[in-house]
């Protein structure tokens, strides 16, 4: 079965449109189930307080729904956000009070200009049915956590970063993510990082039906043996044997800057990376203008290309401050 994952951005009230409610913490997901397709809508619950959960969601995704109903300076941070994680394909959805010409001039130069553009929410349901899963190399430049990633030679390498981690009762760790490479069945023996742990699949659900095998892009609950559901945090990676790697200290990285943030970096500053669906406090140390040495609070693991935006939580306006690429 094919599944198409959405992230919803501006108003997310749409979302009990197109799916049914289910997991729901600070990124809520919808979904629901055709005869032959999933469909899964993410959105955060915490922005425009927080970047860092409209950042997580985005990753999760292929496709973007950009419903506006105001013109404001977090649609803009918003636009710049998909436009970051080279997001494609997807609708921008407009209300009766928006200037749609207005909207077309600020995504001209950007990732949105191919996005379908929809008055209504009947023929944004329209486009929906139509659409088909895209492509496994196309997918590789669209997904946030997997732009441009290698994952090595072997096209079976599975890479599936955790979104929602759940103990439960007679079953144990149970985790909840969308798969960016490969495919799995169960008892396929993974490991997870940057625990740097061997794990074991022992069941696997999509769309709360038990299925023994799954395939790239789908979305799925995973029951795990060989690690505590305590141990584990949103963004660790299940992958292949070697696939991921760990950084425990730094990395450097060119730096591309989001020109619409103004300030300075400073070395004696906290800023927040966001890789894949990690997010981590980290110090910045400039080398040139486009060469920036991370300095690490904590590990994370990752794939050579992963996506790093860096970004400045605290900021009064532009909070993303731009992204580079894991070398």
């Amino acid at each position: 079965m094919n599944s198409l994952n959405f992230v919803i951005l501006g108003d997310t009230s749409i979302a009990s449109s197109l799916g049914k409610k289910g997991t729901s913490t600070d990124i809520s997901i919808y979904d629901r189930k055709t005869d032959d397709q999933i469909f899964s809508f993410c959105f955060s619950n915490t922005y425009p307080e927080k970047l860092q959960s409209l950042l997580q969601s985005i990753a999760i995704s292929e496709y973007a729904i950009l419903n506006i109903t105001r013109l404001d300076s977090f649609l803009g941070e918003q636009i710049i956000a998909l436009d970051t994680f080279n997001l494609k394909k997807g609708f921008i959805l407009y209300g009766f009070e928006i200037d749609i010409e207005k909207v077309k001039n600020i995504i001209k130069k950007t990732n949105l200009s191919s996005f379908q553009i929809v008055d209504s929410l009947e023929q944004l349901k329209k486009h929906l049915s139509e659409l088909k899963p895209v492509g496994d190399k196309e997918n590789e430049l669209q997904s946030g956590d997997t732009a441009a990633a290698d994952f090595s030679t072997t096209n079976n390498s599975v890479y599936i970063p955790i979104d929602h981690v759940f103990d439960v009762k007679g079953v144990g760790t149970v985790v909840l993510g969308s798969i960016k490479q490969g495919e799995i069945k169960t008892y396929d023996e993974l490991e997870i990082n940057p625990l740097n742990k061997p794990v074991v699949i022992k069941s696997i659900q999509m769309h709360d039906d038990p299925v023994n095998h799954s395939k790239e892009l789908s979305r799925v609950g995973l029951a795990l043996k060989g690690v505590s559901a305590k141990d584990i945090s949103r963004g660790d990676v299940i992958a292949s044997p070697g696939l991921s790697k760990t950084i425990i200290d730094s990395f450097q990285i060119k730096f591309n800057k989001n020109p619409f943030f103004k300030e300075d970096i400073a070395e004696t500053k906290n800023y927040m990376i966001s890789v894949g669906l990690q997010i981590r406090t980290v110090k910045i140390k400039k080398i040139e203008d486009n060469e920036i040495i991370i300095i690490l609070e904590k590990p994370i693991a990752y794939v050579k290309n992963n996506l790093c935006v860096v970004f400045s939580p605290d900021s009064k306006t532009m909070r993303i401050m731009g992204y580079g690429f894991m070398g």
